[in-house]
């Protein structure tokens, strides 16, 4: 008789929860969207998740950014509008892009960054703030909000390396 694939597993293995690793290294609105979104639905499935904000994704966590994130219309084919690269250089583009993907999130019921950032704090997602990033940016832990754990690469990849899923959002 052959075994199962999983016959011999502990049941420390078999009661061991999913793990979803991901990283956020965009500080758009329209790029901060997904990591958060993605951890709110995994961890609402009870995985276990950690999102690594490394460069530009630090804002997402920044006390004073978060929640002026914007969306950059210059080179973004698929943002709120479409408009030729030369018109999103116009003064007040980034404002109207910014405003009309804010108002897209609000009519269809999408809760705000902040919003998305309590809702994942208070489903136990660990928010890792690069520490290297923060080194180059110039970011101090007093920066971010409350409740990031300031870690290297070493201690996300770690936490990676035994990920069921792990994304470069």
């Amino acid at each position: 008789m052959t075994d199962l694939p999983h016959e011999h597993e502990t049941a420390e293995e078999t009661a061991r929860r999913k793990r979803l690793a991901l990283i956020a290294s965009k500080g758009t609105l329209d790029q901060a969207y997904p990591p958060l979104i993605l951890a709110a639905t995994a961890a609402s499935l009870g995985w276990e998740v950690g999102i690594y904000f490394t460069f530009y994704g630090l804002d997402i966590l920044h006390k004073d950014r978060f929640d002026k994130l914007k969306v950059a219309p210059l080179a973004n084919p698929s943002g709120p509008f479409q408009v030729p690269s030369l018109v999103g250089v116009i003064p007040g583009a980034t404002t109207a892009a910014t405003t009309m993907l804010k108002k897209w999130m609000k009519n269809a019921n999408m809760p705000t960054i902040a919003e998305f950032i309590e809702m994942n704090q208070a489903l136990n997602v660990t928010f890792f703030a690069c520490s290297t990033s923060m080194g180059i940016m110039g970011v101090q832990e007093s920066d971010l909000i409350d409740g990031c754990n300031v870690a290297g690469a070493a201690a996300f990849l770690d936490f990676a390396a035994d990920a069921d899923i792990q994304l470069f959002v």
